[in-house]
């Protein structure tokens, strides 16, 4: 049985492989997302689509520019992705006796629940420093900014930093613990949308294939097939949450009288969401929607087919059996 604490690893490995390959897409979906912020109907298009984003990042910024933000979507893959692979398990079991089910039935809700829950604590594992405050948080909040900076075609507010740390010190300067966790609302619903789908559904999506005879258990393109259904049903759910949560962090911010940091734009995703709605119709939730696809098809392929061959190499190395430990 291969424990929890290795499961955790071993996903955070997977995950780090898979977004150098996804990383370009992000970058694309995030200056999307940003473009026309709040302009009637839209607002002027400085990229067309996301070939165009790709296109023009790569002729003004190189391959740093498409590669903006590779550093703390690493630490953010490996605080969420680690969690999220290597607790779905032992939260899907437990789940399932308490609703008296066994430990090896496939049941829809408690995997779904299972899936959830998994994210929700990959996203808040708490650092106890004074004040609690979200691990996870503060990487995906400067890796969002430093990706929607562009010094020649700039969408969206810009926040130029030198490098992550860099980012992460002038943000402690100007809000201390409040701006380490701006977002963090938005961030719930994101993380739990995406991880109630992503796990059930390649489950789900290989379990069927394997029961109807169409591919082997361990079979690259089993993984493959089912990490793409998995992939698209992440995307469906998750964009308007996603949209929400690249505005809320990239908003500008001001001090109120008291000293206390708010956001100029929005005061909570729902703001977000409904603002932009009211301003740039249905549509603005799904801005970037292509690009999100793009990033998240070869994301969840290559972090769940990384992830179950990463884990039958450790377990043909180690001589564990397959499974996963509640311990670690």
């Amino acid at each position: 049985m291969v424990s929890t604490a290795e499961s955790f690893l071993i996903g955070g490995a997977a995950a780090c492989t898979a977004v150098t390959v996804s990383n370009p897409f992000e970058v694309a979906k995030v200056r999307l997302q940003l473009q026309g912020e709040l302009a009637k109907g839209g607002g002027e298009k400085v990229y067309k689509n996301v070939g165009d984003v790709l296109v023009k990042t790569w002729r003004h910024e190189g391959v740093s520019g498409i590669q903006r933000g590779l550093f703390p979507a690493y630490v953010y893959q490996i605080l969420l992705n680690g969690s999220r692979l290597g607790f779905y398990e032992p939260l899907r079991r437990a789940i399932n006796r308490t609703f008296g089910y066994t430990s090896a039935d496939q049941i829809a809700a408690t995997s779904i629940a299972a899936g959830a829950s998994s994210g929700v604590v990959g996203g808040y594992i708490l650092v106890r420093a004074g004040t609690g405050t979200m691990a996870g948080n503060p990487f995906f909040l400067i890796k969002a900014r430093m990706q929607a900076y562009n010094p020649v075609l700039p969408v969206g507010t810009q926040h130029y930093y030198k490098h992550s740390w860099d980012a992460l010190r002038s943000v402690w300067q100007a809000e201390r613990w409040r701006g380490l966790i701006r977002g963090m609302d938005a961030a719930i619903i994101r993380t739990a949308m995406g991880s109630s789908v992503q796990l059930p559904s390649y489950i789900w999506t290989k379990r069927t294939i394997v029961e109807n005879g169409w591919g082997k258990a361990d079979s690259t393109w089993t993984f493959f097939a089912s990490s793409a259904v998995s992939g698209a049903c992440v995307c469906m759910v998750m964009q308007p949450a996603d949209t929400a949560l690249t505005r809320m962090y990239n908003q500008p911010t001001r001090a109120l009288p008291n000293g206390k940091m708010v956001g100029v734009l929005y005061s909570n995703p729902i703001d977000c969401l409904w603002k932009t709605l009211k301003t740039e119709g249905p549509l603005g939730w799904y801005k970037g929607t292509t690009a999100h696809f793009l990033r998240i098809a070869p994301h969840t392929i290559v972090t769940l087919t990384a992830n179950d061959l990463y884990l039958g190499w450790y377990r043909m190395a180690s001589g564990t059996s397959e499974g996963v430990t509640r311990g670690s």
